[in-house]
């Protein structure tokens, strides 16, 4: 992957949904994990996954997840709420 690939400051911006799901994959959740946790089908979840990946220019959940931490893009604090009801659903 090139590291110097910009990403489009209008298009490349994932949506708080999209992080949301990109967050909930790097712990590990399923798409229908994930889903549940979201009140969304798992449709929407792949259409999430599809809209990063796109933004991200990426083919793979690892490389998206890397990607979004080199840019930045999951707030320090953003996800505190997400990871909170990720640990008591895996309980």
């Amino acid at each position: 992957m090139d590291m110097k690939r910009e990403i489009d400051v209008d298009s490349g911006r994932l949506t708080a949904r999209e992080s949301d799901v990109l967050r909930l994959l790097a712990r590990g959740c399923t798409y229908a994990k994930a889903a549940d946790l979201l009140g969304v089908s798992p449709h929407t979840v792949t259409s999430h996954i599809k809209n990063a990946y796109r933004k991200l220019g990426v083919h793979s959940g690892a490389a998206a997840v890397m990607r979004a931490v080199e840019l930045r893009l999951f707030g320090r604090f953003a996800s505190a709420d997400l990871s909170r009801s990720v640990d008591e659903a895996q309980r």
